[in-house]
């Protein structure tokens, strides 16, 4: 295996969420939006509200799956 092969096996660089928050961040700190912080740094935790939800809808989807089953 060549190490260009290897080296596209790795994930990096910053998804969408990460993207906002910094531009939102940038926005803020030069004085071009008048956010609170709470809505700056909102992006940052898109990823974990989306998986929360994803979780969330599985445990509610086995729940009534074994309430059915009964």
């Amino acid at each position: 295996m060549t190490k260009l092969q290897s080296s596209n096996n790795s994930s990096s660089g910053i998804g969408v969420f990460g993207l906002l928050g910094v531009a939102f961040v940038v926005l803020k700190l030069t004085g071009v939006i008048d956010w609170s912080w709470w809505w700056v740094t909102l992006p940052f935790w898109g990823g974990l509200a989306i998986a929360l939800l994803i979780i969330s809808v599985v445990i509610v989807g086995s729940i009534i799956k074994l309430l059915i089953k009964r």
